[in-house]
């Protein structure tokens, strides 16, 4: 009980006095305020409209009119890390948040599990009346989390949230999402081809939320947290929304990073003498090398626009205008969302708050990339692959990303992007509004904050205290500080002195207007950090960070490296991780039952996640389907993981078992069955291959066999991806292929499921041993039942 218990006992409850206080649910402050929180993804500075940018948001320009925009407000340059704080109040590596959680390390800094010492927003707002929502990504629990077998506590219900629908990992399809429905997973509630996309159905869903408890209390505040999965690659939008921004980026990105600038300049977001940075501010592979002779990395390499042929400047115009599309079609939901709000005279006294959790991103690399989990096993994009999808951008067929010129153009005027500590990768958007609480209407900003300081924010505004303790955990320290002294007053002092930085090897801090910044390329493998270069900037007149005064003012240099490392060593920052995208996805991570010789599946399950599901990589293995079939015309899918990005399938199709392997969505390697499959119970139907070698490191090639039972019916060779089949989502499926289809040569309609049959499991066996050998065990087995 949250009170003690004030009334009278007695024998006789005719000599007693009830006492209801200690059993009421909690209630907000009279009058407490709604808050609608929004998270955009890999939104960089000047991407939005009422930032300087060329992407029509009237939305959220409406947002930003009705309140305060801040021009020095930052991230940690990273999806997870960035999360962690907007909602705890405390810095990423005290999240154990260093990265993001499918990047999780094993150490205090980087377990990918935040702890409850760290409570976060919801779980106060919960526990003192406000409802609390969630719609969209979550990326806050470790992979090991995010399944149906494991604990729900690093879910979005075990931190405070009474309701939530979304995806947990890193990134979704927005056309064939994973949906998360408070505790389970569930399928979409339509098709691509039915109009169906993800922003759309996550508005649908937070203004559902908030009508089922207003129909009950019409006056209890709430508390949304909305973050929907734009514009994270990949960047996928319905065609009318790209085709309004057709042409419109035909300039180029150098081109538009100055036409942005000179809009920044006259509504007043940077100083007069800012000026651009180079497009390739720290180097390239063709001027600098690691302290090994490492090579730098070619993905964060610009080409300058003028050095591109007319086919790579129509396909990078391409890939802006569907990034473009995205942001514009986000913004239209945002606007129904506030217009809901709006209608039944909610949106006065509701706290609106927009962010991006990094900059813009530069995972596309210098050429974009029509699917970005090449990216995620370390294969360089292909131009020519490129260029044949350019009709195809953003719609289901593509999992597209833009060249990184277009992340510095969308980061004005800023060096670099998401994953760096210069303030292309940090310093993001924030607006502020709330009609009820606020004069500003329009205003601009300048204070310099963080993601830390929205926490302390939101508290001070609704008037609450910080618990001692949530769930029974004494509650650690904020490390941010409130910025609501500036909601009314742009003269207000900044309530924040020192910030540091650490991300993938990148290293900065902030103290009293003067920066320090490392130049180490991140998720390069360089390590050295000792040796590492310290920039100098006083960004409060130099946001652009051109003018290094590192060489003039050496004193200033020692002074904020020693801070950082004082303020890392406060913050359990260590140790740092520089390692390569495709070294830090295969480190080792718990598993809930320890790595075994043979995975069972069943049909009429959910999807198993890759990161629990059996794994293939670079070994050899046999898949068996142990059905019944009574007569001909069994057709449809067995097994399925993956997308058509990365993953194979066995399936049936024209009476005949077919295998393919879609290696990172470049190529299709198919073997079909040379004979019809059999009818009869107990049967096995099987692929099985055997690694004979490895052509380049970590691409598996060998023979791919297919098998009635101990009948070989169908070879041929086939190589195997080196990393994962999908950074986060499209999992394993029996009887069919949820999300999007491995394959389009599945015979039906999605998903595909098999038909004619029944499959009473599905076996998975890694051992190496010889296929024959598993098939006479298999055999023993059947017979024993």
């Amino acid at each position: 009980m949250s009170k003690p218990f004030e009334g009278i006992v007695n024998v006789d409850i005719r000599d007693s006095e009830p006492d209801w206080a200690p059993f009421e649910p909690p209630k907000a402050p009279d009058g407490a305020p709604s808050i609608v929180y929004i998270v955009l993804d890999d939104v960089g500075f000047s991407a939005l409209g009422c930032y300087g940018g060329p992407i029509e948001t009237p939305n959220i320009d409406k947002i930003a009119g009705d309140g305060v925009r801040y021009t020095q407000w930052h991230t940690t340059a990273l999806c997870s890390p960035t999360r962690s704080c907007l909602l705890t109040g405390r810095n990423h590596t005290r999240n154990s948040m260093a990265c993001i959680t499918e990047a999780a390390i094993g150490f205090p800094n980087a377990s990918g599990t935040i702890p409850p010492e760290n409570g976060m927003l919801p779980e106060i707002l919960g526990d003192l009346g406000w409802n609390t929502y969630m719609v969209g990504k979550w990326h806050l629990c470790p992979d090991d989390e995010m399944n149906l077998a494991s604990t729900r506590r690093n879910w979005p219900t075990g931190r405070g949230f009474e309701r939530w629908y979304g995806f947990l990992g890193a990134e979704t399809s927005q056309w064939y999402p994973d949906l998360v429905y408070d505790n389970h997973l569930v399928e979409q509630p339509k098709s691509p081809e039915e109009g169906y996309h993800l922003t759309e159905d996550l508005t649908d869903k937070a203004i559902e939320f908030i009508m089922d408890a207003k129909a009950v209390a019409p006056d209890k505040p709430f508390f949304l947290y909305y973050a929907p999965g734009a514009c994270h690659a990949p960047h996928h939008t319905p065609k009318e929304w790209i085709d309004k921004y057709q042409g419109r980026f035909d300039m180029g990105y150098e081109a538009l990073r100055e036409q942005t600038l000179e809009q920044q300049k006259k509504l007043g977001l940077v100083p007069e003498n800012t000026e651009l940075p180079p497009i390739n501010p720290i180097g390239t592979d063709k001027t600098r090398t690691g302290p090994d002779g490492k090579p730098f990395p070619p993905l964060d390499v610009t080409r300058p626009w003028d050095s591109l042929s007319d086919e790579e400047k129509e396909l990078f115009s391409r890939m802006a205008e569907v990034y473009a599309g995205f942001l514009a079609h986000t913004d239209d939901e945002i606007g129904r969302l506030l217009g809901f709000l709006e209608e039944f005279g909610w949106r006065e006294n509701t706290i609106v708050i927009l962010v991006s959790d990094n900059g813009a991103s530069g995972e596309g690399g210098p050429d974009g990339s029509v699917n970005e989990m090449k990216f995620a096993n370390g294969i360089p994009d292909s131009i020519e692959a490129n260029l044949a999808m350019l009709e195809d951008l953003g719609s289901p067929k593509t999992y597209n990303h833009y060249p990184n010129g277009w992340a510095m153009a969308f980061n004005t005027p800023f060096k670099m992007w998401k994953r760096y500590e210069f303030n292309g990768g940090t310093s993001d958007p924030c607006i502020i509004s709330w009609p009820a609480g606020m004069k500003a209407k329009g205003e601009i900003r300048d204070q310099y904050h963080h993601a830390i300081d929205i926490v302390p924010t939101i508290l001070d505004a609704v008037g609450v205290e910080t618990p001692q303790t949530i769930k029974g955990h004494v509650q650690s320290d904020f490390d941010g500080v409130s910025m609501r002294s500036s909601f009314d007053d742009a003269e207000a002092p900044t309530t924040r002195t020192t910030q540091f930085y650490s991300m993938l090897g990148s290293r900065a801090i902030w103290h009293d207007g003067w920066k320090a910044v490392t130049n180490h390329p991140t998720i390069a493998g360089w390590s050295h950090f000792n040796d590492d270069e310290w920039e100098l900037y006083h960004t409060e007149v130099d946001r652009s960070e051109l003018h290094n005064l590192a060489a003039e003012q050496p004193d200033k240099v020692r002074e904020l490296v020693n801070l950082w490392f004082a303020e890392a060593g406060a913050n359990q920052a260590f140790p740092l991780d520089d390692r390569s995208a495709l070294e830090i996805m295969l480190t080792p991570r718990p598993v809930l039952s320890a790595p075994r010789d043979r995975y069972i599946y069943f049909p009429g399950t959910a999807e198993v996640p890759e990161s629990q599901a059996v794994n293939i990589r670079n070994r050899s293995f046999a898949i068996g389907a142990l059905v019944n079939i009574p007569g001909p015309g069994a057709e449809g899918v067995l097994f399925a993981h993956g997308s058509p990005f990365g993953g194979h399938a066995l399936y049936v199709k024209d009476n005949r078992l077919h295998y393919v392997y879609s290696f990172v969505g470049i190529t299709e390697e198919k073997i079909a069955a040379t004979e019809d499959i059999p009818t009869g119970d107990g049967l096995i139907l099987s692929a099985s291959f055997d690694k004979s070698g490895e052509d380049p490191p970590g691409v598996a090639t060998g023979l791919l066999s297919l098998w009635h039972d101990d009948k070989k019916v169908g070879e041929g060779p086939i190589k195997t991806q080196p990393g994962k089949f999908m950074i986060a989502g499209e999992g394993l499926c029996i009887g069919r292929d949820g999300g999007a289809g491995v394959t389009t040569d599945y015979p039906g309609k999605q998903p595909w499921p098999f038909t004619g049959g029944t499959i009473r499991r599905v076996a998975v066996d890694v051992s190496g041993e010889a296929y024959i050998d598993l098939e006479r065990e298999a055999a023993a087995m059947l017979m024993r039942e």
